[in-house]
């Protein structure tokens, strides 16, 4: 139970403002029975952004819910907060089957997409200011949607997450107590190949690609730090973007114990890696409100 614990810690520890979390039934095509939770401000923006948070391992979508200060920033700002949650493999995302690698595929991101959708239409929300983030599983799964749904995303947020297709094929549950832990440990390819992923997930696909922001510990044994560079070589690749710049220190928005790895423009593709940070990495809400371009 250990390891679970340390997923969960970030939820235990890091607090934000609660308020209503509704759950939502009936919401369009859901081939894996995931669920739907939703939060919606008091008072919502004309054509709101829309935000899925996605929990990590062995948790729920109120533990995700109260784990970050997202919630107070959508009453400040209006955008609505979608919260899935999954309760199969030991609340883990479906990160390795081609149901959820394939764009229109029969996994759980096409539920979440159908979350989206229903999201969207009830509350007349702006179809260019849609984004995901999460956690541990739920970064890998982040991961997931911009790759198999890059017509419905704008931007992802990873927090000690695993490349697109890391985990592709993999007969063993993705979960810390799985038995093939090869990619939690640090798989490699080349960029081109980890591009391959992306590509093969959707051919054809010729429209704009998703922003990424890539956030890891240095200190993580859980999720390799490799994990984050293998991200970032990915997403590279598939943006079509260099490593432009790099900032150590008290100048870092993520704080000082990180270094941001820019590539492209300061919008397309970010990388923080802290020193002396373990799992999860935790979210700082104005530097991804940010980057999603949903504050200023």
């Amino acid at each position: 139970m250990r390891v679970l614990e340390s997923i969960l810690g970030l939820s235990a520890c890091a607090g934000g403002a609660l308020g209503a979390l509704q759950q939502v039934t009936g919401f369009g095509t859901n081939p894996t029975g995931v669920q739907m939770y939703i939060s919606v401000p008091a008072k919502v923006a004309t054509n709101p952004a829309i935000i899925v948070a996605l929990h990590p391992c062995g948790g729920t979508a109120s533990q995700w819910y109260s784990g970050t200060k997202l919630p107070s920033y959508s009453e400040s700002n209006g955008f609505i907060l979608i919260y899935p949650q999954t309760t199969k493999y030991s609340n883990c995302w479906d990160v390795n089957n081609a149901g959820s690698l394939t764009h229109g595929g029969n996994g759980d991101a096409l539920g979440i997409v159908s979350m989206v959708n229903y999201t969207l239409n009830k509350y007349n929300g702006d179809k260019s200011k849609v984004f995901v983030m999460g956690g541990s599983s739920g970064a890998m799964m982040t991961n997931v949607m911009v790759g198999s749904y890059p017509d419905v995303f704008a931007a992802g947020a990873a927090y000690s997450g695993v490349a697109f297709g890391c985990f592709a094929g993999s007969k063993s549950d993705p979960t810390p107590f799985g038995a093939n832990q090869t990619c939690a440990q640090g798989l490699t390819h080349t960029a081109d190949d980890w591009a391959k992923f992306v590509l093969n997930a959707y051919p054809g696909y010729t429209g704009k690609r998703p922003r990424f922001l890539v956030a890891h510990g240095l200190s993580d044994t859980l999720v390799r730090p490799q994990c984050a560079y293998e991200q970032l070589k990915q997403w590279s690749k598939v943006l079509g973007v260099t490593n432009t710049a790099n900032q150590t220190g008290s100048g870092v928005d993520e704080g000082s114990q990180y270094t941001k790895m820019v590539y492209g423009d300061t919008n397309q593709l970010v990388g923080y890696l802290g020193q002396g940070v373990g799992h999860i990495a935790p979210p700082v809400e104005p530097v991804l409100l940010k980057f999603f371009g949903i504050t200023s």
